[in-house]
């Protein structure tokens, strides 16, 4: 009898630890959607528990406040998906193509274009909970870091202005891509934003000799 006991209790363990992973997949995705629909500020834990089916009660086992929920969902996508396209750009500029610098440009507004609905979530909470506005602030950090190649061809005295460039970068083509793709405040089509953008980055990015 204590045998088969404790033969079962792991397998309990592991069906509740896979129940809970659920959940908080559910509240991730639930939250998501709500906060693509209708932004940060206006969506509350009631919303979102409604979606999956729970209670608060069970949220709060999961998150310990709305915001959490939000820094969940960047850390689960945003943030790993742009290191990887600034680990991308790290190669390209290693080869002082021009064009492949252009073809990174498109592919980095493509990537603006699968967060586009997030923007205005990820804008009200920056502006309404500091947690998040310091968090944000770490992780666009993190992407210069991401770029070693680039760094370590620049200056060691000039370091600090290599990153600063790229955070540059990085500001630039987020609130570019909201203006133009989502608010519709700046004209122009795909291909003349690409060699815009690219006439301004690639210079601009160019290690000093």
């Amino acid at each position: 009898m204590s045998t088969d006991s404790t033969a079962k209790t792991p397998r309990r363990a592991s069906l509740r630890e896979e129940q809970k992973l659920l959940t908080r997949t559910r509240l991730i995705d639930a939250a998501r959607a709500q906060f693509t629909a209708r932004g940060y500020a206006a969506v509350t834990i009631d919303d979102i528990v409604a979606d999956v089916g729970c209670s608060r009660a069970t949220f709060y086992l999961h998150f310990p406040a709305k915001i959490d929920v939000l820094l969940a969902l960047a850390d689960s996508s945003v943030w790993p998906s742009a290191v990887t396209v600034y680990q991308d750009l790290d190669r390209v500029l290693a080869t002082g193509s021009r064009v492949e610098f252009a073809a990174w440009v498109a592919n980095a507004l493509q990537w603006f274009g699968g967060y586009a609905e997030m923007f205005r979530a990820w804008d009200e909470a920056t502006a309404l909970e500091p947690e998040f506005r310091e968090i944000a602030r770490a992780g666009i950090a993190t992407l210069p870091g991401s770029m070693t190649q680039y760094l370590e061809r620049w200056p060691d005295d000039r370091r600090d202005e290599a990153r600063l460039r790229v955070e540059l970068l990085v500001a630039q083509l987020e609130r570019f891509f909201v203006r133009w793709a989502t608010l519709g405040t700046i004209e122009g089509s795909a291909e003349l934003a690409v060699r815009v953008l690219t006439d301004v980055w690639f210079p601009a990015l160019t290690v000093p000799e």
